[in-house]
C-alpha cells in the first residue's frame, strides 16, 4: 500500500533537491490549485506535494525518494486520464511541465522530445524541419501518456502506431535509475515501455522517427444528418477493402449546440492535395453533407481540429470500444440510437460523443503482436465513447452507461467469432481508451501478458507506479 506523503518528509526532500526544482503544496493557493488541475474535473486530486522537476536527474531524485518511503506517486505530462491516473490523493506529483523542449535533426529525421512535451509542441517543431510523426488527434495531449500505451493517430495508416516509431526513450524506474532504453540497451524495458510503459517508470525523454512532410495535407469534417449513418458505414467499409494508407476517417456521433439534434460528423485526413482528396473520399461528398468543413492546412495544424471537442474542464469518462473490422452497420445504427436517446434524456450529457476510428490498419498489423508490449494489432476497430458531464452526483451512472457500450460492443465482435481463441493473443480494447475498473479482459496485454508480469518483477517488484492498467508483478 502506497502511502500519502507527511509535511516533515515534504522537508526532507526538499533538502535533497537541487533549487531548480519547485515544490508546492495547499499552503500555494492558485500556483498549487493550477498544477493539480486536470483536462476532466473529476480527475483532480489533492496532492500532498507537487513537484516541478527540469532535469532528469531531480526526477531520478524524486522517484527515489518515493519508492524508498512508500510514498504514492503519480506523473503528469498532459493530465488527460479522465480515471486520475495523473493525479495523487495526498502523495507526490511529479509535474513534468518544466521539460517540454523538442529538437529535430533533419538529417536523420529523429525527433527528441522531453517527456513533458504536449503533441502540439512534436508538430510544431517537426514541421519546420519538413518532418512529421504519428501524434495524438487532440494535440494538447501530452506524448508520454499516448506513447507509452501505443498511440494511434492520423498518419497510423502510413507509419503504424506511435511506438512502432520509437526508437529510444530515458526512464527512470522504480529505484532512481536513469536508463537509455532501445532495441541495443536495456531492450527487455524498452520492449515493455511501448505498449504498457505507465507502469514501468516515468519517460523523461522519447527519440521518435519522423518522416517527410513538406506538402500541405487536406483535413476537417463532413457533417451528415442522422439517416446518411448506415449509407456512410457501409461506403466506408467499402473502401478499406482496398484502403489508402494516406487516408483516414473517425465517425463520430455529436451535439452541436448549434443543430437541433445529435448528427454524424465524419472527421476526414487525408495526406494529398484536395483534388486527389475529395476524389478520394467523393463516395462520401455523393451522400450530401449539409456541411463541408474540410481544407487543406499544414499538417501541425490537423492534430488541432479535434480540441474544441475535447476542450478542458467537465467532468469527463472515456470507453474503449471495439468494433469489427468489416463495422456492421445495422449496428452502429442502433448504437446511435442508444446515444441519441440518452442525450435527449440527460441534455447534461450534450458534449459527449462516440467515435469510430476507419485507419488503413495494414501497416499497423504488419507488426508481430509479441515483437513489442503494444498488443492492440487485430481485425477490428478502435472506437470510444467521450462522456462530458457537469452533475458530480451523475458520475456512477453516467460511467455506467458508457460501461453499457463497452460490454455491447465486445459482446457483438465475439458474436460474429472475430474474437476467436486464435485472436485472444491480441488485447481488445485499445489501452490508452481505458479507464482503471473498465478493465474487461482480465489480460489487457494479450499474449504479452505474462512476460510483462515478469519484467514488472524485476523493474518495480512493489509497484510503485500503479496507476495506469496496473501488472501485479510475477517471479520468473
Amino acid at each position: 500500500m502506497r502511502l500519502p506523503i507527511t509535511g516533515d518528509q515534504i522537508k526532507d526532500l526538499a533538502a535533497q533537491l537541487d533549487p531548480s526544482t519547485k515544490l508546492f503544496t495547499r499552503a500555494d493557493g492558485q500556483e498549487y490549485e493550477k498544477l493539480i488541475a486536470r483536462w476532466a474535473d473529476n480527475a483532480i486530486r489533492q496532492a500532498g506535494v507537487v513537484a516541478v522537476p527540469v532535469t532528469y536527474e531531480e526526477v531520478s531524485k524524486l522517484v527515489k525518494f518515493a519508492s524508498d518511503n512508500k510514498i504514492d506517486i503519480a506523473v503528469r505530462c498532459g493530465g488527460h486520464s479522465t480515471g486520475g491516473c495523473s493525479s495523487s490523493e495526498g502523495g507526490l506529483v511529479i509535474d513534468l511541465s518544466g521539460m517540454r523542449n523538442v529538437t529535430v535533426d533533419k538529417d536523420s529525421k529523429l525527433i527528441i522530445a522531453q517527456g513533458g512535451a504536449l503533441w502540439a509542441d512534436v508538430d510544431n517543431a517537426a514541421i519546420e524541419k519538413g518532418l512529421a510523426t504519428v501524434g495524438g488527434t487532440v494535440n494538447h495531449t501530452g506524448i508520454g501518456g499516448l506513447t507509452l500505451g501505443g498511440g494511434l493517430g492520423w498518419l497510423t495508416g502510413l507509419y503504424g502506431t506511435v511506438v512502432d516509431n520509437l526508437v529510444a526513450a530515458k526512464v527512470v524506474i522504480a529505484d532512481g535509475s536513469l536508463l537509455n532504453a532501445s532495441e541495443k540497451e536495456n531492450a527487455d524495458l524498452f520492449w515493455a515501455i511501448r505498449g504498457a510503459g505507465h507502469n514501468f517508470g516515468v519517460a523523461v525523454e522519447f527519440t521518435i522517427k519522423g518522416h517527410d512532410q513538406t506538402n500541405e495535407v487536406y483535413a476537417g469534417g463532413y457533417v451528415f444528418t442522422p439517416d446518411k449513418l448506415i449509407a456512410i458505414i457501409d461506403a466506408l467499409n467499402a473502401k478499406m477493402k482496398n484502403p489508402d494508407p494516406k487516408a483516414s476517417a473517425i465517425v463520430v456521433f455529436a451535439s452541436p449546440p448549434t443543430m437541433p439534434g445529435p448528427v454524424i460528423v465524419t472527421n476526414l485526413f487525408y495526406n494529398g492535395d484536395q483534388a486527389a482528396a475529395e476524389k478520394c473520399f467523393d463516395f462520401l461528398l455523393k451522400l450530401e453533407p449539409v456541411a463541408n468543413m474540410a481544407k487543406m492546412m499544414p499538417y501541425n495544424l490537423v492534430n488541432g481540429l479535434l480540441n474544441p471537442m475535447a476542450a478542458h474542464g467537465g467532468r469527463k469518462s472515456l470507453k474503449a470500444l471495439t468494433l469489427s473490422h468489416d463495422v456492421d452497420a445495422a449496428f452502429v445504427q442502433e448504437l446511435f440510437e442508444e446515444y441519441a436517446r440518452k442525450m435527449k434524456e440527460n441534455p447534461d450529457l450534450a458534449k459527449t460523443f462516440m467515435g469510430i476510428e476507419f485507419y488503413d490498419t495494414t501497416k499497423l498489423n504488419s507488426v508481430p503482436i509479441e515483437s513489442m508490449a503494444f498488443a492492440n494489432r487485430g481485425l477490428y476497430r478502435a472506437g470510444i465513447v467521450g462522456l462530458e458531464w457537469s452533475d458530480p452526483e451523475k458520475d456512477m451512472e453516467n460511467r455506467s452507461w458508457g460501461r453499457g457500450f463497452q460490454t455491447k460492443c465486445r459482446q457483438h465482435v465475439i458474436d460474429q467469432n472475430q474474437y476467436s481463441e486464435e485472436t485472444t493473443k491480441t488485447a481488445l480494447e485499445y489501452a490508452n481508451y481505458i479507464e482503471p475498473g473498465d478493465l474487461i479482459d482480465k489480460k489487457p496485454f494479450g499474449v504479452n501478458q505474462q512476460r510483462l508480469e515478469m519484467l514488472k518483477h524485476k523493474f518495480d517488484p512493489d509497484c510503485l507506479f500503479n496507476k495506469t492498467s496496473p501488472l501485479v508483478p510475477l517471479k520468473n
